[in-house]
């Protein structure tokens, strides 16, 4: 029994065990860092799926503009006061949206 005990205390982990640890650490580490990606892709995911005609967006480059028409990959925004520029874009570049004030 009292060897038992030394052993232990003299580290008896042994290398599988030593291992065993390694793969857990390293398994929580990746864990604990996917973890905010994945908050970031489902609110930008709910983002997407909230965006509607008239809503004013914001950019990746930081371009604020109004969305005049929605399909499947792509938006077109039109910026500024001029009328005339309508940009067609990517959805992945939107950033933020900020619904337009019911009053």
């Amino acid at each position: 029994m009292n060897a038992i005990l030394m052993e232990a205390a003299a580290g008896g982990l042994g290398g599988w065990g030593i291992i065993a640890l390694y793969a857990v650490f390293i398994a929580g580490m990746f864990w604990l860092m996917s973890r905010p990606q994945k908050k970031e892709q489902k609110r930008l995911q709910a983002l997407m799926e909230s965006l509607a005609v008239g809503d004013t967006i914001k950019t990746t480059s930081g371009f604020y503009g109004m969305v005049i028409d929605i399909t499947d990959d792509t938006v077109i925004v039109e910026f500024g006061n001029n009328k005339n520029c309508r940009i067609p874009m990517d959805k992945a570049a939107i950033t933020d949206v900020e619904k337009p004030d019911e009053e």
